[in-house]
């Protein structure tokens, strides 16, 4: 049974920093693509970043709008990815979801960034 969870999502002001934790288990982590996908109300989910498995050298993706801002991390020994999100906008609030991906993808739950003053 596959299972993905998150953490670390809250409430923040414009300009600060947060940091979200997917652990993994289930799957052969270490080949898996991971990634963060987000969707706000009323919108698509769309690609946050992404990171390859080790097959692939853990190449990683982000999406437009993050580059330069945030830096997603894997830690194979731990199962778990991480997604360092720094200046935070208003439009960065989203349910952030976490993927992985390898011949299907899996979803977890999802957790709340809310950015406003």
């Amino acid at each position: 049974q596959v299972q993905l969870v998150e953490s670390g999502g809250g409430l923040v002001q414009p300009g600060e920093s947060l940091r979200l934790s997917c652990g993994a288990s289930g799957i052969s982590f270490s080949v898996f693509s991971m990634g963060w996908y987000r969707q706000a109300p009323g919108k698509e989910r769309k690609l946050v970043a992404e990171i390859t498995g080790i097959r692939s050298g853990s190449s990683t993706n982000y999406g437009d709008s993050v580059k330069g801002r945030f830096t997603i991390s894997r830690d194979n020994a731990k199962n778990t990815i991480s997604l360092q999100m720094n200046s935070l906008k208003p439009e960065d609030t989203a349910v952030y979801y976490c993927t992985a991906n390898f011949i299907r993808r899996y979803w977890g739950q999802g957790t709340q960034v809310t950015v406003s003053s």
